[in-house]
């Protein structure tokens, strides 16, 4: 297998920053790594605090926990500061996985030729 393909694949398909660390650009592939790894912590610690606020508006407002309600709920929800936040990681997060398989590839390519 083609050393372009390896660090792509890496990158891409298991964890972005992974193909780096593998072709030898150690330093840029664990600040890939760590940057994905503060990305999700992000993410979920939002998506979790806003799951656990809507939760708690239902129960306050003494509504059922339907679907229906939840997604009333959950719409008034997504524009907080927070939701701004969220979006901001995912994007980075995207940015430094498309990066990473870019990246990758490119140094493989190098070790190729």
């Amino acid at each position: 297998m083609k050393q372009s393909l390896k660090g792509a694949l890496l990158s891409g398909l298991v964890f972005p920053g992974l193909g780096q660390v593998a072709l030898g650009a150690k330093k840029r592939g664990w600040w890939l790594i760590l940057t994905a790894i503060l990305s999700f912590v992000v993410i979920v610690v939002s998506a979790v605090q806003k799951a656990l606020a809507v939760i708690e508006k239902l129960a306050a407002e003494g509504k059922p926990l339907d679907v229906q309600s939840i997604i009333e709920v959950a719409a008034s929800a997504s524009t907080t500061p927070g939701s701004v936040m969220f979006n901001l990681f995912f994007l980075i997060l995207i940015f430094c996985w498309l990066f990473s398989i870019v990246d990758a590839y490119r140094i493989g390519g190098r070790m190729d030729r």
